[in-house]
């Protein structure tokens, strides 16, 4: 191997020889203003101080980790042969970095879990899925169903409410989508994109109508807690009864409606309750987008709690259960 030649400096060649790498390689990164030279030949030619080898292994090893040349340039720049200078510029080049990879191993799980999904399916099957799938980006977005619970929501409920609701109510897609979580999430995207009859609140049920006396905003805001209560029995497998979470339920629509919580209140709010199959529909789709992979039991949602409630309910007001909570003061 070459030693340093004239001045102490090397040749454009007699770099890249000690780097290990071309010629081009050399030319490239000199060109970028990444490896200054020491000096000119008489002839003009490029040489290059012991230095650059240093650099150069340092530029190479921050491009391996797909660095972009700006990038690089930058972090160069930054250290200017000061090793603590030199580990803070990584650090923060690093972490950019990361943070650019996230969306995109995201992207590249979500297709390869769709891929799997379409050479898996049934025959005759390939064509609809591949709509389906098609309709929503990689990873997806979950504005269209934000839309369809604005469009669901009673109107004029405060922003505060609203983004609550949104919160427990939007499923995040899986970071590491199994294949029948991709289908669920394109047919639940496609479900909330559709047209949703009647104007905006028209489809809520009974007790959650101002027309029917009740405040909204009062009411979700209750809902919340008793939701929360319920997640606890579901988790824990019980069945639905009377108790803590179908009192604070009750309540929350008592409170509402500005009346106490009564044995024939409960009859009547029972019967407000009827099931709405477009709002079931979309629970069941939102459980198989967030069921786990290993197959153990889904984390509750809004829609479980709001059915293993009604069924408290109902079982409470045909007489199946004892009077609970401020039913039993009326």
């Amino acid at each position: 191997m070459s030693s340093a030649g004239i001045s102490g400096t090397w040749s454009i060649g007699e770099l890249a020889e000690h780097a290990g790498v071309t010629v081009k390689t050399v030319r490239f990164y000199s060109d970028r203003g990444l490896l200054p030279e020491a000096a000119r030949s008489a002839g003009g030619h490029r040489r290059y101080g012991p230095e650059a080898l240093d650099r150069l292994r340092l530029i190479r090893s921050l491009r391996t980790l797909d660095l972009p040349v700006p990038e690089v340039g930058r972090v160069l720049e930054r250290s200017l042969g000061d090793e603590d200078a030199l580990d803070e510029a990584l650090e923060d080049a690093v972490a950019g970095r990361l943070s650019e990879l996230g969306p995109q191993l995201a992207a590249l799980r979500w297709r390869e879990a769709a891929l799997m999904l379409l050479r898996d399916c049934p025959p005759g099957e390939r064509a609809d899925r591949l709509r389906l799938i098609g309709a929503v980006s990689a990873p997806p977005g979950t504005q269209s169903l934000a839309r369809f619970w604005r469009r669901w929501l009673p109107p004029r409920l405060p922003a505060r409410v609203v983004s609550e609701i949104l919160d427990r109510s939007v499923p995040q897609p899986p970071a590491d989508p199994a294949p029948a979580q991709v289908l669920a999430f394109a047919r639940l995207h496609a479900f909330v994109s559709r047209d949703c009859p009647g104007p905006h609140g028209a489809n809520q049920p009974a007790a959650h109508r101002t027309d029917e006396g009740y405040r909204p905003a009062v009411l979700y805001d209750g809902l919340a807690e008793a939701h929360d209560l319920t997640a606890v029995e579901l988790r824990a497998g019980r069945p639905p009864r009377q108790g803590g979470a179908l009192d604070c339920f009750v309540s929350a629509y008592a409170r509402s409606r500005g009346v106490r919580d009564t044995p024939a209140f409960r009859r009547e709010l029972s019967g407000q309750l009827a099931a709405d199959p477009r709002i079931d529909h979309y629970w069941r789709l939102v459980a198989e987008v967030t069921a786990p992979p290993s197959g153990g039991p889904p984390e509750p949602t809004p829609g479980a709690a709001h059915d293993w409630l009604c069924a408290a309910l109902a079982a409470q007001t045909a007489g199946h259960a004892g009077p609970a909570g401020g039913a039993s003061q009326g």
